[in-house]
């Protein structure tokens, strides 16, 4: 009874904020949740229902040591402090005692490739650490931590992508890499790093920045050599949504780590309310999603994208919360997650729930060359559960789950 109660009161609230929530369709779908259980534990359930194994999140046939893992584990960890439930946990240690060595190298790890990409995943072994004490991991995540040491930079001290991507800053590296050094330097009395890490953010806004458009580009080649870039400005050919994403998750995930004394700190937090205005004014009216293609948006052949939209969603709810943006926004996240709940969750017969309509991949240069122009944005492959959504997702939902909460709705 008491679970009954819980959701009708959680439906109560999704469907009471805006006039949104008034659509027949998407009020079917809010309402769909049944089970009497919130968004973000279902997505871990079905998540682990569907790869028994967490070494097979992101549709992986075998061992593999990069962002996506991190991105879903440390989603499911923050469910399991937040609700309990010793599966996830567990789940999740399993993929940290697979990978970890006991000498604290990593298997499929290779520090000397020196990869943002791969420095993500390591986010969630703090955690690991503290509950298991288990020095391995300790020492795992000083070896990541040691990458920063020589990872290549370009003359504004900004990280290169990945060795093999010289001169290159994405948007996505900020992710992958910055919040990880920003919790090890604050875990670890790392003073110094702050304003390294703030540099990142701040050098990242300037080589990215398009001011005909009011966006931030996907990435820079600083030296000007890839075919890719503009030859001028060195910028990629447009904004894609979840370059944009992985830039507004950096902000809020960093952010906290850095003490608020800290000189450069404000910039952060102005360069952040801009990403905000982006967000906002890109938002499509009807749906409250966002476009595959930013500076795009509505084109022939462009779609609304799962990834790039929750990872919108999470970021503002926890932007607001945090007290970095005005909570203005709120109408803003809390349409966009009531839009992905209508038009990008479904449920299958055995109850389990599914995101759909996420980008794979999206890239630029490589072996297989990426021009990184409209066509190509818009026609890589989308699949549903994308880990690239998925983690998003949980996180996006918590946030809204601990905000009805506040607002006394679900108790």
């Amino acid at each position: 009874m008491k679970n009954k109660l819980i959701c009708t009161l959680a439906v109560a609230g999704i469907t009471m904020l805006t006039a949104c929530s008034q659509n027949t369709k998407q009020e079917a779908q809010i309402q769909d949740n049944t089970s009497g259980k919130p968004w973000s534990v279902r997505m871990v359930e079905s998540e682990m229902t569907r790869c028994p194994e967490s070494w097979q999140l992101d549709f992986q046939p075998k061992l593999k040591w990069d962002y996506c893992h991190g991105l879903e584990l440390q989603a499911m960890l923050d469910v399991y402090d937040r609700y309990g439930d010793d599966n996830i946990y567990k789940y999740a240690l399993a993929y940290a005692d697979t990978m970890v060595n006991e000498d604290g190298t990593i298997k499929m790890y290779k520090r000397e490739d020196f990869s943002l990409d791969r420095v993500n995943s390591g986010k969630f072994l703090f955690r690991i650490y503290e509950q298991t004490k288990d020095e391995k991991y300790k020492k795992a995540l000083a070896l990541m931590r040691s990458q920063f040491e020589e990872q290549p930079r370009n003359e504004d001290g900004g990280f290169w992508h990945k060795k093999i991507y010289p001169n290159q800053v994405w948007l996505d590296g900020i992710y992958m890499g910055t919040p990880f050094y920003a919790e090890y330097a604050f875990r670890n009395n790392e003073v110094g790093v702050y304003k390294d890490v703030i540099n990142q953010f701040l050098m990242a806004a300037r080589h990215t920045y398009d001011p005909k458009t009011d966006l931030y580009k996907h990435a820079c080649d600083v030296s000007r050599k890839e075919k890719w870039a503009d030859p001028v400005t060195g910028q990629s050919q447009h904004s894609w949504g979840r370059a944009l994403g992985w830039y507004a998750m950096a902000f809020v995930d960093a952010l906290e780590f850095i003490p608020q004394h800290e000189a450069g700190r404000d910039s952060m937090i102005i360069t952040l309310n801009k990403v905000a205005e982006q967000i906002k004014r890109l938002q499509d009216k009807e749906t409250g999603l966002w476009y595959q293609v930013l500076d795009r948006s509505g084109d022939e052949g462009n779609y609304l994208e799962s990834s790039c939209s929750v990872m919108f969603v999470y970021s503002l709810f926890k932007a607001i919360r945090k007290g970095y943006i005005d909570a203005s926004y709120l109408d803003v996240a809390e349409k966009g997650y009531k839009g992905v709940l209508e038009h990008f969750i479904t449920t299958d017969e055995n109850g389990l729930i599914s995101i759909t309509k996420a980008c794979a991949v999206a890239g630029l240069g490589g072996k297989n060359y990426r021009m990184g122009d409209y066509d190509y944005y818009i026609n890589e492959q989308i699949r549903d559960n994308d880990a690239k959504a998925v983690g998003p997702f949980i996180m996006a939902s918590l946030e809204w789950e601990r905000l009805q909460e506040v607002r006394g709705i679900v108790k």
